[in-house]
């Protein structure tokens, strides 16, 4: 009885959390109007300006918080690295910005 309670359970976390799932960037590897197509470069440096560019993009239509037209995974890779960078580097950077005894 236990167990059919933890599968229940788990079953309707994924379910839940699928449900949450973007859908699928039409535009990417496309370019835009200029011919280019964002790559790691790009996405590490959207990565960084994030919260500036998030801000930004809540009272103008004009700056986008991602951009579409990208490289697909390099771009993503990049862009994760960026924030991570910004934010302490993540899982690492907090165990070493841990006050010692």
């Amino acid at each position: 009885m236990r167990t059919a309670i933890i599968v229940f359970a788990l079953a309707a976390v994924m379910l839940i959390s699928s449900s949450c799932a973007p859908g699928v960037n039409t535009a990417e590897k496309s370019p835009d109007s200029s011919g280019k197509i964002a790559g790691f470069w790009k996405g590490l440096w959207h990565g960084i300006i994030a919260p500036i560019t998030f801000l930004i993009s809540i009272f103008t239509d004009k700056i986008r918080f991602y951009e579409i037209h990208n490289s697909g995974f390099w771009y993503n890779f990049g862009f994760v690295i960026g924030a991570g960078v910004l934010f302490n580097g993540g899982f690492f950077g907090a165990r070493r910005s841990k006050k010692r005894n």
